[in-house]
């Protein structure tokens, strides 16, 4: 298999091993225009190449060993996840940001993790998607999201930033119906609200460096609403209980694999299937 780099008319192709960082560093001290990667494989039948359209997969949180095993940084863990099922390092920073390239199978992935903490996320990502030239389609938002119980992931083709008018209708959506029910003018109602501002932010970040586009694929990991009155910030940053650990560490290779078959497979029924699986993922018949 061959990779190749292309910079304004040319294009650079070489093996997949030497495919690294270091090599795009060098190309990128000497051009500045925008670098489109993609992946060929020669056809020997009648020597056209297939090339694939590489991913930006880019998981939310913040840097540092403060907030190392949050709730808030399971987007951050999604992310080294990836990167040791793959054997992608992570050693180079640009726009902000930590990244590892490498691919799943044929096709080129761009790992990302924005160093630029979690409400200013898309200033890495918006120059990261046109230094590469990444088609939005093939932008994946990983991030927590407490409107899911723990453990529970959803993978979306798209969406909103989260604002207040309207997300009450998507978060009843996903909640449990008969909690709902039993709480709908109590404890739900105010997580809604609490979940909506959670979200808002940061997502809104990211939009707002595509040019206020949100047709990107999204993928959640739920961390559960705060317990009763709890701060939601302090929710946010408090590690997990043990029980919680294994459901995020379990949920966490599930997102491995349903990354994987976004990437190689797009938006098909086995993502329809994985979703109805999560949703009941609890559910004890």
């Amino acid at each position: 298999m061959w990779y190749a780099v292309s910079f304004s008319h040319s294009s650079i192709f070489y093996p997949r091993r030497p495919w690294s960082v270091h090599f795009l560093q060098k190309q990128k001290q000497s051009i500045s225009t925008s670098c489109r990667i993609s992946a060929s494989l020669p056809d020997h039948n009648n020597g056209v190449k297939a090339e694939f359209t590489p991913w930006l997969i880019v998981g939310l949180g913040n840097p540092g060993n403060k907030y190392h095993g949050t709730r808030h940084n399971v987007g951050f863990e999604m992310i080294d996840s990836i990167s040791q099922s793959q054997g992608i390092v992570m050693n180079t920073i640009q726009s902000k940001a930590l990244i590892g390239i490498g691919s799943i199978e044929e096709v080129p992935i761009l790992l990302v993790k924005p160093q630029s903490y979690m409400n200013f996320s898309g200033e890495s990502v918006g120059p990261l998607a046109a230094y590469y030239q990444v088609p939005l389609r093939h932008i994946l938002l990983i991030y927590d999201e407490m409107s899911l119980p723990n453990g529970v992931l959803r993978l979306q083709p798209k969406g909103g930033h989260g604002h207040h008018n309207g997300i009450s209708v998507k978060f009843f959506r996903h909640l449990d119906e008969v909690t709902v029910l039993a709480n709908t003018y109590g404890i739900v109602s105010m997580c809604i609200s609490r979940a909506a501002n959670h979200v808002l932010l940061r997502v809104k970040s990211v939009m707002g460096h595509l040019d206020g586009r949100r047709e990107f694929p999204r993928l959640c990991i739920g961390i559960g609403n705060p317990p009763g009155t709890m701060d939601m910030k302090a929710f946010l940053l408090q590690k997990f209980s043990t029980v919680e650990r294994h459901q995020i560490d379990a949920a966490l290779e599930q997102g491995v694999e349903a990354v994987r078959t976004l990437v190689l497979n797009g938006f098909s029924n086995s993502v329809t299937r994985f979703n109805l699986g999560q949703k009941y993922k609890y559910h004890k018949v």
